[in-house]
């Protein structure tokens, strides 16, 4: 009987591990096409070889992307653009998170659920309301022209995961912090903001995703391509009576690897994120 029961644990097993193989073949496998497909001709593209490997690897292809006048142009503004984005909404949306969880105010709950009806707007719903915006101030073709839309859609977000993470944080630090003489601020700042470590890699990660990829925006808000992003830059690459699309896969195949980059680096702490279990809540006190 024991017997029996071990044999289908291990069938059961070997299911699982097939199953999971096959997924993450599912996932690898447009990394590998990419790639695959950016240092082919249009002749294999379209041809008798669109899946396998190059019979010319042509990594020209590369260097057309490369030599491309505009592309480190267009490089630096994704990385500004990006990086700008990602401060403000991991800075603010901590500080409108512990405002909104932590501190006991009129209007409080108002003000989240304000917060959170960002989520149900399609940012590109506010294409032509935020294009007039900016037309008025006087910020279209500026790196503000994106940054301000970027966080102001992502902020929601990440005001929810943090919500969810900040739950876990005991109210016992921060009232230890807070007879050891510490002030909001100090609280805030020496308890609170090291331990949502994973939580900031979670809200990193996917405002660079969204900021990175986001072509709509971009080519509406910055037409001058002195502001133009990657995204831009590699629809550009297409011609009006043939393209080559041998350099279009070379730069998307660039531009997706400092989205691989940054997974790498903030992986374990999204790991950890995942399988952290909540700590026990209390309800908020008012302060005296």
């Amino acid at each position: 009987m024991s017997g029996s029961k071990t044999f289908l644990r291990r069938g059961g097993r070997t299911i699982v591990y097939i199953l999971l193989g096959i997924w993450a073949l599912a996932q690898i496998f447009p990394l590998y096409w990419m790639f695959a497909f950016s240092l082919k001709s249009n002749e294999e593209i379209f041809g008798s070889n669109p899946i396998g490997l190059p019979r010319n690897w042509l990594w020209s292809n590369y260097e057309d992307v490369i030599a491309n006048a505009h592309m480190p142009t267009y490089l630096l503004n994704s990385i500004i653009v990006t990086a700008f984005t990602i401060a403000i909404v991991v800075i603010f949306g901590l500080m409108a998170t512990y405002a909104l969880t932590r501190m006991i105010w009129r209007g409080r709950e108002v003000t989240r659920s304000y917060f959170m009806l960002g989520l149900a707007i399609p940012i590109h719903a506010a294409l032509l309301p935020v294009f007039l915006m900016l037309r008025d101030f006087k910020l279209l073709n500026t790196h503000l022209a994106l940054i301000l839309p970027y966080s102001a859609f992502s902020i929601s977000m990440g005001i929810l995961i943090f919500i969810g993470f900040i739950a876990s944080v005991p109210h016992e630090l921060e009232e230890a912090a807070c007879i050891d003489g510490c002030s909001v601020y100090g609280i805030f700042f020496r308890v609170v903001l090291p331990l949502m470590k994973p939580a900031i890699a979670v809200v990193a990660i996917f405002t660079f995703i969204q900021s990175w990829n986001e072509l709509l925006f971009a080519s509406t808000y910055a037409t001058d391509w002195h502001f133009r992003t990657l995204t831009v830059g590699v629809m550009e690459m297409t011609g009006q009576y043939r393209t080559e699309w041998g350099p279009i896969g070379a730069g998307m195949s660039i531009a997706t690897i400092p989205t691989l980059l940054l997974y790498f680096v903030l992986s374990e702490k999204v790991q950890k994120s995942l399988f952290r279990s909540p700590g026990k809540t209390h309800k908020e006190v008012p302060a005296k």
